[in-house]
Formats: structure tokens, sequence, C-alpha cells
């Protein structure tokens, strides 16, 4: 978290024009994944301790809900799927590769949902998984050796068929997850706090910018808000001008 963004680095890799990767961008900023600053660029945004406390609550919320449908309508054959998915994601949270365990752990709680037959509450947690999936790549490799239960006991719960039962399983299982999120985002937390509202462009961004604003004459090249509030002034002279 907090690396920067270049839209045109992107672009001629993907060997796409600017604009689509500015619209995808700004989709990814508009749900919290991004953030940008005037003259400083885009990063993946660093969450505060607020976001998230706030995102295991909306989860708590959804997800208990999921687990009382779960425990009522699952089938026996989506309760065994469930069961051979959860022993493989524990597996996984304690290897090095993050990248497999995020994908298998959203797909195991979004099957869960699924399996609730209620389509916009799996649209909802899927969309809030995916806010916190940058979240997941940093968290510490546990011990191979010893890997841990927390969604083998999860599943095992809402399969008892006891809708008391899951709800509390699912309670306990978002807690879980909320106290060695804050955990690991800690040093963030920090980062954020001390880089406040804006953040500085790397010293490889400023020096490419100034190389491009040499080889167009040694003029700076204004980002395309500033060019375009200045064409407004020129129009208009009231534009830009505060009330006496």
């Amino acid at each position: 978290m907090g690396q920067a963004i270049s839209r045109r680095t992107i672009a001629a890799e993907l060997g796409m024009s600017f604009l689509p990767v500015t619209e995808a961008l700004l989709r990814l900023e508009f749900e919290g994944l991004l953030e940008s600053r005037p003259r400083a660029g885009t990063r993946v945004r660093i969450p505060s301790r607020e976001d998230v406390l706030g995102h295991y609550l909306v989860r708590e919320a959804l997800e208990v809900q999921a687990g009382l449908l779960f425990a009522q309508v699952a089938t026996v054959a989506e309760r065994a799927e469930l069961k051979k998915m959860a022993a493989r994601v524990d597996i996984l949270s304690a290897r090095s590769d993050r990248t497999l365990f995020v994908i298998l752990h959203n797909k195991l709680h979004q099957r869960i949902a699924e399996c609730t037959r209620c389509a916009a509450l799996c649209d909802v947690i899927e969309k809030t998984h995916a806010l916190a999936s940058t979240w997941y790549c940093i968290t510490r490799q546990l011990n191979p050796d010893n890997p841990p239960r927390w969604h083998r006991e999860l599943i095992e719960e809402l399969c008892s068929g006891n809708s008391e039962r899951a709800a509390d399983a699912v309670r306990k299982h978002i807690a879980l997850g909320r106290d060695y999120a804050i955990e690991q985002l800690e040093p963030y937390f920090k980062l954020r706090e001390e880089s406040g509202e804006t953040f500085a462009r790397s010293e490889r961004a400023v020096a490419t910018t100034k190389a491009s604003d040499r080889r167009r004459g040694g003029k700076y090249s204004a980002p395309r808000t500033e060019r375009r509030q200045a064409r407004s002034r020129r129009t208009n002279p009231r534009v830009g001008r505060t009330s006496s």
C-alpha cells in the first residue's frame, strides 16, 4: 500500500491509450482502492484505522445474515464443497505467496453468499471484500507446519444447521480477522498519519516530469484541469473570484 501508480506506464505496458487507463483508475479511486492528490499523482490508498473498523462492522452485518441463510438453505453438496474449500484456504494462509490465498479466501466467502440464493446480498459482499483485498496481501506469514483452522471452524458451524451457532461463528470469525488486520496494518496507520492529507511524488517521478518539460521547450506543462481553469478566467474574469 502507498505505492505510486503511473497512468502512462500502465497504458504503455498494456498497449492501450491513456484514456481507458485513466477511466479505470478513476473507478478504482471511486471504490476506495486508490487515492489522488494534486501535483502528487495517484497511489494505492492507505486505509485509516477508522476505515478498517468500519469495514469489519459492515462485513459483520452482511455475513451474519449470509450465515443465517446458509444454515437454513444450503444443500448437502454445497456444505461438502465449502468444507473442502475452507481447508484449502487455511493451508494457503500459512504460505508466503499471498496471491492465491487472497483469491481463494474471497471465493470462499463469496460462495457462502451464493448459497443463500440472495443475489443482492452476494453483490454487496463481493464489493466489500474487493475493498480489503490489498490488506490481506501484506499480512505476515504464519507457521506452515501448524496452519490455523479459522475457516474450517467457521464452515463447520455454518454446516451445523443451527442458525444461532452459525451467526455466533461468523461474528467470532469477523472479530478475529478485524483484530489481526489492525495489528498488521499498524505501520501503515502511522505512515498515513505522518503523510497527512498529501503525499509527494517519488524522486524518479519528479525527474521524469522535469525531463519531459525540457523536451517541450523548458516550460512547465500544467495539468489539464489547471489549463481549463486558466482559459475560463481569460474568457470570464469573474471565474475564480470570491464574493466580497
